[in-house]
């Protein structure tokens, strides 16, 4: 499970995102792992992946939401 300790790693890191370039990055890294995690989520079914995504998710809007998202990902 190398990807829910990757989801937890970036959740905890302290995130500056202070060019628009960090802040794609880390959107589209955000992004990635979401769905890696939701792939293993439609195997197990554990409660403990949902509540990650969804941590994970309120940062990805976070960041979207200083990027005025206008760029076609």
């Amino acid at each position: 499970m190398d990807i829910v300790e990757k989801g937890i790693e970036f959740e905890q890191r302290k995130i500056s995102l202070k060019t628009t370039n960090e802040r794609i990055i880390a959107s589209k890294e955000v992004k990635s792992l979401i769905l890696g995690i939701n792939e293993i989520y439609k195997k197990t079914k554990n409660p403990n992946l949902m509540d990650l995504m969804k941590r994970l998710t309120l940062i990805k809007k976070k960041v979207e939401k200083r990027l005025n998202f206008k760029i076609a990902v």
